[in-house]
């Protein structure tokens, strides 16, 4: 008995050098459970965290070997936790708390788009009309409506903004935009209809990197104008403020977003070329070749243009993830040892959820290290198997790309559809024809920036916007094809997490117990396919209902409460838009009252106006009432009303037919420091 319980330890123990990859593994874990606490843990929680991890700092170095990988993923587990109550502490900001409408003076530090396409500001330094500073958001972002200003980051604005706190999930265990607004410091959102004044030109000192990516986007556009031109422009510097929506949807169809974003494929194109063109380069020089070591010099250069890369492109996640794998490649190159492992990663994991824990639950996190472990795992294993004694040389750069595309669009398929709710089914067919042509796109782009200050970047930003529209011409193709799209329900809370450990643990363990990871996989397919979509779903502000119904989810009204609508379509695996299923069958009635039925329970939507007078004959009527408006003083009814009062602390609402009874959970369950407040329990309506 003694030797089973042993076991586990000493094969451990054999794998003494092999472990480091597990360490942001664990790291995470800790974060996931930080994340999914219901309550907002305090310093005692803390201070017994510390203790913990100070314990098993202290076990790992002298508790021997057999129990030092318990104790460092003890310590593993608990820094994640930790890192988590740290960044709370480091980025907590003051949210709106409640809607406002009336002037709004900013600087201007981001411009780009929204999804409805118009162009959208982010200001900080903001001053609202007799708010109280201490109360005051720091960031606030505002569509605007109407005739697009010529503005630059850095330039104070004024203009007049609704503004609203940052909304919560559309439906339980939805994405919540809430937290991830918290985490980035944004602390309301709105929209202008009026125009936008500047207030104040750009200090030369403040700003400089969002101004240098404007202009040289502005730039890209001038030269090379239409979509190409934005596209090269996006790719290049982040600025996304050209692209126009019917671009972002081709791009999204056809599975080729990624292209746009600035992540590791963008950043390896350009730090290689960079690193390829000084090393072979000063080869050609007999007299430097033999003076200095050209391929360190090469890579100190090409370090240098990923640094100023990342900058320029705004430093997202799956720039700094790709940052951190240049890094300690070219490190690795300059101590002579192998650059490209799971170690590498693993060490660029550890340090991004160290500093950034939130990033975690972030869809460009998981899509972006899903792909890169899948591609070094994938290649490590053919190398030795294919490449070297099956493939042709000639035929080699053919095989890696097709093979690439494969284990790449393999491994992040699971994230991508659970994410965006939706499969591009022709998505390996358009990397294998647009990915060459990426790198093409950086490489011009490179050039034309060593020959803009000479005046001779015409031809280079010429080859950029022809290899930019090729792209966007497989883009639009791809995407306009029958079949191009299959569309995909969100899938429950623990799918993506099975998912995560089957492939971890296939890429990380040797021989026969690699196997083993099957297991999670095919438990998070059979959890994915039996999911169990909600029958009733209820905005947060009431206006907006969808039903369940024989064609799919029927929703209460054709426009109004799109955000709400898009998310619950989308959740449903549904391709239809809100015009389309506000016409299924599911609600009757005049658009200020309308009437549905879900597991014999009565419901009325009541909206508009009015509708604080329809509330007692709609009362009287229905079992269920649903309303945009508080009940006058003195209001008496035996239904049960769903109005802005119960919303305010409920968040959305989702129900599900329990025993007989329609249940209804509220989206905000949890008292968390982005959402804080007493919870509203879960309730039944029927028998």
């Amino acid at each position: 008995m003694q030797g089973w319980l042993l076991w586990p330890f000493l094969k451990l123990a054999e794998a003494r050098g092999l472990l480091f990859p597990w360490v942001p593994v664990l790291i995470g874990c800790g974060i996931g459970a930080w994340f999914s606490l219901p309550w907002e843990p305090g310093l005692p929680v803390y201070g017994g965290l510390a203790v913990a991890l100070l314990a098993a700092v202290a076990g790992a170095l002298w508790g021997g070997d057999l129990a030092r990988p318990a104790f460092v993923a003890l310590a593993c587990v608990t820094a994640g936790a930790l890192a988590c109550g740290l960044r709370l502490w480091l980025v907590q900001a003051p949210m709106l708390d409640a809607p406002y409408r009336g002037p709004v003076q900013g600087r201007v530090v981001e411009i780009d788009r929204s999804q409805s396409d118009a162009l959208r500001l982010t200001l900080d330094r903001v001053v609202l009309s007799e708010m109280d500073p201490d109360r005051t958001p720091e960031t606030v972002r505002i569509s605007v409506r109407g005739a697009e200003p010529q503005v630059s980051p850095g330039e104070v604005v004024l203009l007049t903004a609704d503004l609203s706190a940052p909304s919560g999930p559309a439906e339980p265990g939805g994405f919540d935009f809430r937290r991830m607004a918290f985490f980035d410091g944004l602390g309301a959102a709105g929209y202008t209809s009026s125009p936008v004044v500047l207030w104040e030109e750009a200090a030369a000192d403040e700003q400089w990197v969002n101004r240098l990516r404007s202009y040289l986007g502005r730039a890209i556009m001038a030269r090379a104008p239409g979509d190409g031109g934005a596209f090269a422009a996006g790719a290049i510097t982040g600025d996304r403020s050209g692209i126009s929506r019917q671009v972002v949807e081709d791009l999204r169809d056809s599975s080729l977003s990624h292209l746009l974003a600035i992540s590791g494929m963008n950043m390896a194109l350009l730090t290689g070329f960079v690193f390829m063109v000084l090393r072979y380069g000063l080869a050609l020089i007999p007299s430097l070749a033999l003076r200095v070591n050209a391929k360190k010099l090469a890579a100190v250069a090409a370090f240098g243009v990923a640094l100023f890369y990342l900058l320029l492109s705004g430093a997202n996640v799956a720039t700094e993830r790709a940052f951190l794998m240049v890094t300690v490649m070219l490190g690795a190159v300059l101590a002579d040892r192998r650059s490209l492992t799971l170690r590498t990663l693993a060490l660029s994991a550890t340090a991004l959820l160290l500093w950034q824990p939130e990033s975690l639950l972030e869809p460009g996190f998981q899509l972006s290290f899903a792909a890169t472990a899948a591609l070094i795992a994938g290649f490590g294993a053919l190398d030795r198997q294919v490449m070297r004694e099956k493939v042709p040389r000639w035929l080699i750069p053919t095989y890696t790309l097709v093979l690439s595309s494969v284990v790449a669009g393999v491994a992040t398929a699971p994230y991508a559809a659970a994410h965006f709710n939706r499969f591009a089914d022709l998505g390996l067919l358009a990397n294998l024809l647009t990915v060459p042509m990426m790198s093409v796109v950086m490489g011009a782009g490179a050039v034309a920036a060593l020959l803009a200050p000479l005046g001779l970047a015409g031809p280079a930003v010429w080859v950029m916007d022809m290899a930019s529209r090729w792209i966007l011409f497989v883009a639009h193709w791809i995407a306009g094809l029958n079949g191009a799209v299959t569309a995909v329900p969100s899938p429950g809370p623990l799918v993506l997490p099975l998912v995560t450990l089957g492939g971890i643990w296939t890429m990380l363990t040797r021989g026969r117990l690699r196997w083993a990871g099957a297991v999670p996989l095919l438990v998070a397919a059979g959890l994915w396919l039996m999911v169990d979509r909600p029958v009733l779903l209820i905005s947060a502000d009431g206006g907006l209902v969808g039903v369940a119904g024989p064609e799919g989810l029927a929703l209460s009204k054709p426009r109004g409460g799109g955000f709400a609508a898009q998310t619950w379509l989308e959740n449903a695996g549904d391709l239809a838009d809100q015009k389309q299923a506000a016409l299924r069958a599911g609600f009757q009635g005049p658009m200020g009252a309308r009437e549905f039925e879900i597991a014999g329970v009565a419901g009325i939507v009541v909206a508009g106006k009015g509708a604080a007078d329809v509330l007692p004959t709609a009362c009287a009527k229905a079992k269920l009432v649903v309303a945009t408006v508080s009940p006058p003083v003195g209001f008496e009814g035996s239904c049960r009303l769903i109005g802005p009062d119960l919303l305010a602390r409920s968040g959305a609402l989702a129900g599900w037919v329990e025993g007989g009874r329609l249940m209804l959970y509220p989206s905000r369950n949890a008292n968390r420091a982005w959402s804080p407040g007493p919870v509203v329990a879960p309730f039944a309506l029927g028998q």
